[in-house]
């Protein structure tokens, strides 16, 4: 029996853990010679698909040249080179680059950034508004942001209080007028996932809803947070999904696909006030934020290969093509059983199965197996069947997945 501890995982289930050896493209390869189609992008972090060479490549050149350097008072050029090549895709605005390795702690950097921006002005603004089915990640500060329940509910007397305001569905106002109460009491700022809720039960809202809670907050002064972790690098059709709402945030969070999924590594983008409030010379304002392994160069060489693919390959292009493709499926399974609230919005396609709602609900292990068995890596929601591949998955395997669910 291995004595690995593995993540959302009841292992008092007993259910089998198969062992992958390698992976390319939008397969992983198991010890017993399985190939299975990665439906998920093993967490929604691959997006060329596994191994992708240029990446590789990228990963191999560095790690002969520098492994690992401290980032408090040293730089080195992998670092400057993502920095510089973020800046020159990313909205104006975003000035600065702050470096860690994973969706949660760039989240929790941006609270501590947000916190600090009022603190160091003197303003006691400290209450964060955050939206309802939320989830942002699992360290404290990110659990807190996130949606109460299931995921973190041992874990509360860790928490701290947030402003939530409901998520919006077929009527968007009742979420536009909690989020005007909460700026007008003067929230420090506002985290969202843009357009789609991931591990909510990818629910999708409206650009122009978007566009209005970022005018809201700008009209109060109220920071706004995008946690575009899982939404950015073209996942919802966009580089970012905030610019189909014309619109950039005051911090923005990124981090799976910004090395293409290969190697753990995130960012915090700034606007030049939130920087400026923590430029001193006093050194009890500096920013008091650092993981041993920030910017670590091997990782930076692999987002600037990512860097690169997106200024030179057409990703975008292949994304919507994804999305017809997607929308082809999700049209012809719901020909053949019944599904609920089908819906399809850039690479991702999700839909309810059954009757129930929410995290716990469906059998997801019995589903998962069912999946497996057919040589696909799904992982669903509750009772919801989603879809997130890497952009290179080809006809066939899609049509392997949507063979999977449809005898689910």
């Amino acid at each position: 029996m291995s004595p690995i501890w593995h993540p959302f995982t009841q292992h008092g289930l007993n259910e089998p853990i198969p062992l992958i050896e390698r992976a390319g493209g939008a397969l992983l390869y198991g010890e017993d010679g399985r190939q299975i189609i990665d439906a998920i992008s093993s967490w929604w972090v691959t997006t060329h698909g596994h191994c992708h060479p240029p990446i590789m490549q990228a990963i191999a050149e560095q790690a002969g040249k520098l492994d690992q350097l401290i980032f408090a008072g040293f730089t080195h050029r992998p670092a400057e080179d993502v920095a510089a090549g973020l800046r020159a895709i990313m909205p104006d605005c975003l000035t600065r680059v702050f470096f860690s390795d994973s969706g949660s702690t760039s989240v929790e950097v941006a609270l501590k950034m947000a916190l600090g921006f009022w603190a160091h002005q003197g303003e006691s603004r400290s209450r964060i508004v955050v939206m309802e089915h939320s989830y942002h990640g699992d360290t404290i500060g990110a659990m807190s942001v996130g949606e109460r329940g299931v995921f973190n509910q041992p874990y509360d007397p860790l928490l701290f209080d947030v402003t939530s305001i409901p998520f919006p569905a077929a009527d968007p106002q009742p979420t536009l007028d909690a989020l005007e109460a909460a700026c007008r009491d003067g929230a420090a700022a506002l985290i969202v996932e843009p357009l789609v809720l991931g591990a909510g039960g990818m629910k999708f809202y409206a650009p122009a809803v978007l566009a209005e809670m970022s005018a809201i907050c700008a009209r109060h002064g109220t920071l706004f947070i995008a946690d575009e972790v899982m939404t950015g690098w073209g996942r919802t059709g966009t580089l970012l999904a905030c610019a189909q709402a014309d619109i950039a945030p005051d911090i923005l969070c990124l981090s799976k696909g910004l090395t293409g999924g290969a190697i753990p590594l995130a960012v915090t983008m700034a606007s030049e006030p939130v920087y400026a409030a923590h430029l001193s010379t006093d050194r009890a304002k500096m920013f008091f934020h650092s993981s041993s392994y920030t910017a670590n160069p091997i990782a930076c060489a692999a987002a600037n290969a990512n860097l690169a693919i997106w200024r030179d390959e057409p990703v975008l292009e292949r994304v919507k093509r994804l999305e017809t493709r997607l929308s082809e499926r999700v049209d012809a399974l719901a020909g053949k059983r019944a599904i609920r609230n089908a819906r399809v919005h850039g690479g991702i396609a999700a839909f309810e199965l059954g009757e129930g709602d929410g995290y716990l609900s469906g059998d997801v292990p019995a589903m998962m197996r069912h999946c497996l068995d057919r040589g696909v890596l799904l992982r669903p929601l509750g009772s919801t069947i989603y879809a997130m591949p890497p952009y290179c998955i080809t006809e066939e395997q899609l049509d392997a997945v949507f063979d999977a669910i449809a005898t689910i």
